[in-house]
């Protein structure tokens, strides 16, 4: 469905700040710090995270080379696991206490299984009331944790180069991903420890930790992430016994979880085959497991692990009178174990210091274990954070955080600008001033649609830009859900398609093109348009319906890291693996929620 006009008069002003410009980064960082991460191979320190994201070269693991990105990153935060922060790192230090516990012999054996047998009774620690306590001790973990904070601290250059001190609490009850990665503003009353899943694997004592810090003065939120991983659990919409969420559950995670890591290395957890089947592009860089490393178990509930579902059953809970806990925004992110954020396709370096090379990456780290080795080949390469702010400093991008102006992207650094409103009247992408003028005429990416007359139909904004460096674009989508009669309902509108295509009657699009030479690992932009924009009006709006709209931009196939890896190695491209994929941006959604008076309406007519 194509795009219209549609001439609003009345006047409605909007609060949000003008964000004149876009920052990409990454706040899903492990070092070897990470108890995981140094066991699997890395040794990078998050000084050495930081260094990376401004563009200087880290040693690689296994004597493989260097890491270096090509183009510097805005900020970057280290969020290294809190369970036992820093600890397996130090015991290589002969002179710091960790190197004296009676583990630490066995953990940096020369003799794999002796690490490894060492390293899967620590892991059996990591729940609640089963913590190692000299490996808790708080007189280790606290300086290692306050040097994290100082190298965040360090390394923070306001204005150009921006940093936060930030933590992951590891949350995996059954193998099942709850996991949130926890970000502070700054550095004020952090409190003198992070919080761990031994001392809880339920995210309100999370939330509860988070109030303490608040309360000493820290301005912090979490973010959660892999939901595909999750088994349902991420997004829940009754309590385990079935009753309904409380209201103090849902309070207290609006609060404090403004936003959903939407595409990260583990996967893409917009939405599923399974659960948008008409939606062709659903199918994107899935990564279906649950978090056992010694199996290849999958989940059996997509339903409550998927961003788009959420949101839908955030508006059921909200059409049916309650508070809506599913009004979060989209990021992209890394979750690298190894300092080095590989969202580059041509330049990946893997999740692990055991994918430090091509082969390790293609063929598996681990010889003859077929199962995780495929785990390992069906990662992809980190997605970004992208996030408007008037300026690259702690305060400013934290602000956009929290008013949720961002959105994801698979790694592409795309430009992606999208509003909703009543009263844009002629206002259209590309227009002098037409920014400032959607800021005052309606609402960003991450806002709430003010109320309107009857009458009315909203109208979105939106302008995509593709990346300086990379691929043109295919096409941009508007993704609608909504309640209609008690029914979740959801749409995909294609409102801007490169190359003069339309949408056709049957309500396909031609597909764009594929210019991949999988010999070469090389495209052309003979294909798709630089910029796309569209002005759309939602024609079926009914102002008794709650609504969300988020913006979906494609652009057109590339390469896939694993595609540049088997060319690096000599080889075809594996059959098993795509050889070229649409990179692509999310937007945070816009919502719609009727006045009282029109789902009052609604509520009378259904019953």
């Amino acid at each position: 469905m194509s795009g219209e006009t549609t001439p609003v008069a009345n006047d409605t002003e909007h609060e949000a700040e003008l964000a004149e410009n876009v920052y990409f980064g990454n706040f899903h960082v492990h070092t070897s710090y990470s108890f995981d991460a140094l066991t699997n191979g890395a040794n990078t320190t998050p000084a050495d995270a930081y260094r990376w994201a401004k563009g200087e070269a880290i040693p690689a693991a296994a004597a493989a080379g260097v890491m270096q990105i090509k183009r510097p990153l805005d900020f970057y935060a280290v969020s290294d696991h809190s369970e036992y922060l820093g600890v397996f790192k130090k015991m290589q230090d002969p002179e710091h206490p960790a190197s004296k516990l009676p583990i630490a012999k066995e953990i940096l054996s020369k003799d794999k299984k002796v690490a490894f047998d060492a390293y899967a009774r620590v892991l059996d620690t990591m729940t609640p009331g089963m913590e190692d306590p000299a490996l808790a001790d708080p007189a280790i973990m606290k300086p290692i944790w306050q040097e994290v904070i100082r190298t965040a601290d360090e390394y923070y250059e306001p204005g150009k180069f921006t940093t936060f001190p930030a933590f992951e609490w590891t949350s995996t009850p059954a193998m099942r991903n709850l996991h949130r990665v926890v970000v502070f503003e700054n550095s004020v009353g952090v409190p003198e420890l992070p919080f761990s899943t031994n001392e809880s694997e339920d995210p309100q004592d999370l939330w509860k930790y988070m109030d303490r810090a608040r309360a000493n003065g820290a301005t912090l939120l979490a973010i959660t992430h892999n939901g595909n991983a999750s088994d349902g659990l991420m997004f829940p919409t009754a309590t385990a016994d079935g009753e309904p969420l409380s209201a103090e559950y849902i309070e207290a995670r609006i609060a404090n979880e403004p936003l959903y890591e939407v595409s990260q290395i583990k996967g893409t957890s917009e939405t599923h085959p399974s659960l948008s089947p008409n939606d062709e592009f659903a199918g994107f860089e899935l990564w279906d497991y649950l978090l056992a490393a010694s199996t290849a178990a999958v989940p059996e509930h997509k339903k409550g692990g998927y961003a788009r579902q959420a949101y839908l059953d955030g508006l059921s809970m909200a059409a049916e009178g309650r508070l809506n806990p599913y009004k979060f925004g989209l990021i992209g992110d890394s979750d690298t174990h190894n300092a080095a954020a590989s969202v580059e396709e041509d330049n990946h370096t893997g999740k692990f210091g055991f994918e430090a090379t091509p082969q390790k990456r293609l063929d598996g780290p681990l010889p003859g274990d077929e199962v995780n080795n495929r785990r390992v080949r069906e990662f992809s390469s980190g997605g970004l954070a992208a996030v408007w702010a008037p300026e690259n400093t702690r305060e400013a991008i934290y602000a956009a955080l929290m008013r949720k102006e961002t959105y994801a992207t698979s790694g592409t650094r795309m430009k992606l600008r999208f509003f909703g409103g009543w009263n844009f009247n002629e206002n259209t992408p590309g227009n002098h001033n037409w920014v400032e003028q959607a800021y005052r005429d309606g609402v960003p990416m991450g806002g709430e649609l003010p109320a309107a007359e009857a009458g009315k139909k909203p109208v979105f904004l939106i302008s995509a830009m593709k990346d300086n460096a990379g691929a043109n674009l295919d096409r941009i989508q508007v993704v609608k859900g909504w309640i209609e009669n008690g029914e979740q309902r959801e749409a995909i509108f294609d409102v801007a398609l490169s190359d003069g295509r339309s949408v056709g009657d049957d309500g396909k699009v031609p597909p764009v093109g594929n210019t991949v030479d999988p010999d070469t690992a090389t495209y052309t932009n003979d294909i798709g348009d630089s910029q796309l924009s569209a002005v759309w009006t939602d024609e079926n709006f009914q102002l008794n319906q709650h609504a969300f709209y988020y913006v979906r931009v494609l652009e057109i196939p590339t390469p896939r890291w694993s595609t540049h890896d088997a060319k690096a190695l000599g080889r075809k491209p594996r059959e098993d693996l795509p050889v070229s994929i649409q990179e692509r941006g999310w937007s945070s959604p816009i919502w719609y929620t009727p006045e009282a008076k029109y789902f009052a309406e609604a509520v009378v007519a259904e019953q």
